[in-house]
């Protein structure tokens, strides 16, 4: 039986594309050392600096810049690069004093740029009135705002009507109902929840529901509270529910396992809609994250890009091109094409009528949070020694308390 759907929706986003050729020629420049914004700089042009390569979010990016461009009487040059070589690259031109005009990275990289005094506090310049405070948290560095989003993202539960309708099963709501549920839907070749517990940031990310929903914070790991949430997560892998392979599964390959009947439920994210619904047998359902209690609200980690501002002498005109990407219409298109959460509620509501299965990550953004706000340029040895607790617990290398404890103390030595 097909996804249902209440009303017809705009395609998605598919699934990470080829880059398009003009896409192509920057990259490949900006490997090569040979940057083209260095090429075309002058009084009317902004530079902008990304890692959007898939489609359609990479031209939808150019078509908003070059529109806004025009509005404000700039030519827009983008420069785009894998993901993991725009911070180290944006970190160099900032020792250099070459930064771009504007800048788009992954949330939790913006502490590492801001705390290098090279970017503008944007509280007093960029309208975001009636923005999520989840959001703005995003963008936050010692109480600043340096990064806004367009669109955010972060973690439902998807579950496999087929498999629950022939279970008679709802989907679970509480910790002790996933759990329940996970086990009973575990048979043969099918797991009962897919999750991706892999050791990187995915996997971490994949936790701090957990971590936050038991009343833990990434600022002490070894807190009961902490234990608590290992503990629940560990016994999902102690009942046989997850499979062991998931220490080594990213988000995408969670899909797959899910989409391909291996796993009645996942813990997976808004962006894998898309691919979902290119199966055209798979009829699935997304609810909210479970909580530990019945009632309590899911604190998800948000997810998602942050546009930041360069001090420099084209700042006023960067500003205002940033504002003109987040206007409700640009915040619109972009959410919709990429399947985010827009950054302001109206603008949610609004696209809900088109996207209406994007309903449980909206009820979440506004308790989502941010994974730096508190811990800075902290967080990546935070997340590491996190994950690395994660698998001893997993694996049954340590219980949860000594493995958290290890992990304290990994984090602390890691901030000195």
């Amino acid at each position: 039986m097909p996804h249902a759907r209440p009303h017809p929706r705009p395609a998605r986003r598919p699934g990470r594309a080829v880059t398009a050729a003009a896409t192509a020629l920057t990259l490949a420049a900006a490997l090569g050392g040979c940057s083209l914004i260095t090429a075309r700089t002058g009084p009317h042009t902004l530079t902008v600096a990304d890692y959007y390569t898939a489609e359609p979010g990479n031209t939808a990016l150019t078509e908003i810049l070059d529109e806004c461009g025009a509005r404000i009487g700039v030519d827009v040059v983008r420069e785009v690069m894998p993901r993991s070589q725009l911070v180290p690259k944006l970190l160099r031109d900032g020792a250099a004093g070459t930064l771009p005009d504007l800048v788009l990275s992954d949330n939790p990289d913006l502490p590492k740029l801001a705390s290098t005094g090279a970017l503008l506090p944007l509280d007093d310049e960029v309208d975001t009135e009636g923005f999520y405070d989840s959001v703005l948290d995003t963008g936050r560095y010692d109480g600043e705002l340096y990064g806004v989003a367009p669109g955010v993202n972060g973690l439902a539960l998807f579950y496999d009507r087929e498999v629950f309708a022939e279970a008679g099963l709802e989907p679970p709501t509480t910790w002790e109902e996933l759990r329940r549920t996970a086990a009973a839907l575990t048979e043969g070749h099918r797991y009962g929840l897919a999750l991706s517990a892999i050791g990187t940031e995915e996997g971490t990310w994949q936790f701090e529901p957990f971590l936050w929903g038991a009343g833990a914070e990434l600022t002490d790991l070894d807190s009961p509270e902490a234990v608590t949430a290992l503990s629940f997560w560990g016994s999902l892998f102690d009942d046989g529910s997850v499979s062991a392979s998931a220490l080594n599964w990213s988000q995408s390959d969670v899909a797959e396992q899910f989409a391909g009947g291996h796993a009645a439920m996942m813990i997976n994210g808004s962006w894998q809609l898309a691919a979902l619904d290119a199966y055209e047998d798979l009829d699935y359902g997304v609810v909210p994250l479970p909580t530990l209690r019945e009632g309590g609200e899911p604190a998800t980690p948000m997810g998602g890009e942050a546009w930041a501002v360069p001090r420099g002498d084209k700042q006023d005109k960067a500003v205002q091109l940033l504002n003109c990407v987040l206007e409700p219409d640009n915040m619109y298109t972009w959410s919709r094409l990429r399947a985010d959460v827009p950054s302001h509620p109206d603008v949610a509501e609004r696209l809900l009528a088109d996207q209406p299965d994007l309903a449980p990550f909206v009820e979440s953004a506004p308790t989502a949070r941010s994974r730096t706000v508190e811990l800075g340029t902290a967080y990546p040895a935070v997340a590491q020694a996190l994950s690395t607790a994660m698998h001893q617990v997993a694996t049954g290398g340590a219980s949860p308390a000594e493995a958290l404890a290890a992990a304290q103390r990994e984090a602390e030595s890691g901030d000195e």
